[in-house]
């Protein structure tokens, strides 16, 4: 891994191109400003892609390159190529970190990674959202008080089908008395994932500094340390086990041969 942390953010990049109210509020796209905020830490190399560019901006080049990948997606799941999903998958077991972010809960990779349906109950009322800390000493939760608050949201709530997390960083509080785990990590082979729930895009959320301050921190947090865990499923010969092997009863592979995949 180079000196600096190299974070890719995806954007679906479709609302802003379509929708007045959310191009007024991100006239750049939700991606740059994403960006835009985690690459105020100047240890964080941002760099941006959207569905629109070729094979999605995430050759494998891209993702070679890639530390932490950052993703924001709602209206266009369907369209995200799978041979794109599965080179996300592949290097994220590589120890690549995958940041999701609101509406990425229904995701091609989100969902693959988690294997389940990743579903929730939601509201579009404009309402106040109070995410508390569960643990201070997270590093994704470090500069955070007990809890910071977005003045307007769309609600996300409970039950949250996904596995359970292996950390819990962030709990929200709606106006509408909901709770939702707004703030989950899990780990997939080598790689960190962080699930970061506040994002709508008819709200300005991605220029809340304590938000912005969040994504530093799980940027930080989720980037490996750069030696990538190769999945391969070799056949060991028994010539080769550490202790003296006779091969005994049949054999469905010659030796040598690669096994089914």
């Amino acid at each position: 891994m180079s000196d600096r942390i190299r974070v890719t953010v995806w954007g679906e990049n479709v609302h802003e191109r379509k929708n007045p109210l959310v191009r007024e509020i991100y006239p750049r796209g939700m991606h740059t400003t994403i960006a835009q905020g985690i690459a105020e830490d100047r240890s964080l190399k941002v760099r941006t892609a959207t569905l629109q560019q070729p094979q999605h901006g995430l050759t494998k080049r891209v993702l070679d390159e890639t530390d932490v990948l950052v993703w924001w997606g709602h209206a266009a799941h369907g369209k995200v190529r799978d041979t794109v999903v599965e080179r996300i998958l592949a290097r994220v077991w590589e120890g690549m970190g995958f940041i999701a972010l609101h509406s990425a809960h229904y995701s091609k990779p989100f969902m693959r990674l988690m294997g389940t349906s990743c579903s929730i109950i939601w509201r579009e009322a404009g309402e106040r959202e109070r995410l508390w800390v569960c643990n201070p000493a997270h590093p994704i939760a470090r500069g955070i008080d007990r809890y910071f608050e977005i003045e307007n949201v769309e609600m996300y709530g409970e039950p949250f089908a996904v596995p359970t997390p292996d950390e819990i960083v962030f709990i929200s509080w709606f106006e509408g008395g909901e709770v939702f785990r707004s703030g989950c990590t899990w780990k997939r082979g080598n790689g960190k994932i962080f699930y970061l729930r506040p994002g709508h895009e008819v709200y300005p959320i991605y220029y809340n500094q304590s938000v912005r301050l969040v994504l530093r921190n799980a940027a930080r947090w989720a980037a490996g340390d750069g030696v990538k865990w190769i999945d391969s499923c070799p056949q060991i010969s028994a010539k080769n086990a550490p202790e003296s092997l006779q091969i005994k009863g049949g054999r469905l592979h010659r030796e040598g041969e690669a096994g089914f995949r």
